[in-house]
């Protein structure tokens, strides 16, 4: 009788612990995968910034609850993290009204929430913060602010190399560690449609591929590369920086075929061996480094993504410097503001400023930026009853 007493007790502690145990698990909070505003920026010093003293990110913002961790609750089931698509910009000199128009752009008509990785000169931060911060009621993205920083040993050489700051992109990888894929453009670029349709491009990389590039030129009579170059590229007309689609793990992890030796390199590893190599060969600086390495490595390049890249930006470069800002002005300034139902004023106003400009490539197919743009503007008002909030 002892016995099945002394069982019976057993069997009661057991279920008794493994009750403890079920009420243990649905006291934890779920965490925020997505990260907050306000906290540690999604960025980390790569390991040659040690002996520079400065952090890799100045600080970080954020827009609405989208961007705040969530309220712990204490029999919350655990969620699946918001998706945020990465997105990095280089800012020197008098690029600050340039840069506040892209972005501005990006967020009009994007879908998931944008993080914004601003590698900016000292002087220009507190200007992206007052600006940033002034858009916080969007609820649909944060950004974080970054000093330009290269290598300590070579610093002086890579920040002259072609423009101010330009060879930042090549560094991304290395100081963004905590970020998975990247997407970099330059200032001068404005999205016609959502970043969500160049990102989704990742989801289309094979397991070789690292990221995704449009040529230099489409017409090889007029190409630079094919005529010029004295350094290898890769393809026919070489590819442009301007716009570059990256997953930065894969970036990381890869050992890259080089000219140099016959050991393959880390993306760390190669970049100052090759300026060494060919830097009185270069003229487009760190766009010249990019052509040659995927020349080697033409398996990693997810190409031909322009006609993606083309539907949805437009680079501004290609009109005048006078009605250049005079476009950007309608994203930029009071013509197109977030607060209210202006956004449908943007277009005929800047179907009008196209027009003035038919005498540079954009303005003699300014039709087809104006279609595409119409198409957006209609889609995001299609979505905004569905969420329920405002731009």
């Amino acid at each position: 009788m002892r016995h099945y007493l002394r069982l019976a007790v057993l069997c009661l502690a057991c279920g008794f612990c493994s009750l403890l145990y079920a009420f243990s698990q649905l006291a934890v909070s779920p965490e925020d995968g997505a990260g907050g505003g306000g906290g540690k920026p999604q960025a980390a010093a790569a390991s040659w910034l040690a002996g520079g003293g400065r952090s890799a990110a100045r600080g970080a913002g954020s827009a609405g609850p989208a961007a705040r961790p969530g309220r712990s609750d204490r029999y919350s089931l655990k969620v699946q993290p918001i998706e945020r698509m990465h997105l990095a910009v280089v800012a020197c000199g008098e690029r600050l009204e340039e840069t506040v128009t892209m972005m501005k752009s990006a967020v009009i008509f994007s879908i998931k929430p944008l993080w914004f990785h601003i590698f900016a000169e000292d002087q220009l931060h507190d200007s992206f913060k007052g600006i940033l911060d002034s858009w916080s009621f969007l609820q649909t993205f944060n950004y974080s602010l970054y000093p330009i920083t290269f290598p300590s040993e070579n610093a002086a050489e890579w920040k002259k190399l072609f423009k101010p700051c330009a060879s930042q992109r090549l560094f991304l990888p290395l100081i963004l560690k905590e970020v998975d894929s990247l997407l970099y453009v330059d200032t001068d670029i404005l999205f016609l449609r959502p970043v969500d349709d160049i990102w989704s491009l990742l989801k289309k990389f094979n397991s070789t591929q690292i990221a995704a590039m449009a040529p230099e030129h489409e017409e090889p009579r007029i190409g630079w590369y094919n005529r010029f170059a004295r350094h290898p590229y890769y393809g026919k007309t070489g590819v442009n920086s301007g716009v570059m689609l990256m997953n930065v793990t894969r970036m990381r992890r890869k050992y890259f075929k080089n000219d140099m030796t016959t050991v393959r390199l880390r993306w760390g590893d190669i970049l100052m061996p090759l300026l060494k190599k060919y830097k009185l060969n270069i003229t487009w600086g760190d766009q010249d480094l990019l052509n040659i390495i995927f020349f080697h490595n033409p398996a990693c390049l997810f190409f031909r993504v322009n006609g993606i890249i083309g539907q949805t930006i437009v680079y501004m470069e290609a009109t005048a410097q006078k009605q250049k800002k005079k476009e950007s002005s309608f994203f930029m300034g009071t013509e197109c503001s977030f607060e209210d139902d202006n956004i449908h004023s943007l277009l005929k106003p800047l179907e009008l400023e196209l027009q003035k400009t038919v005498h540079t490539y954009c303005g003699k197919i300014y039709k087809i930026f104006i279609k595409q743009l119409t198409k957006s503007v209609r889609d995001r008002y299609d979505r905004m009853p569905k969420e329920g909030g405002s731009w």
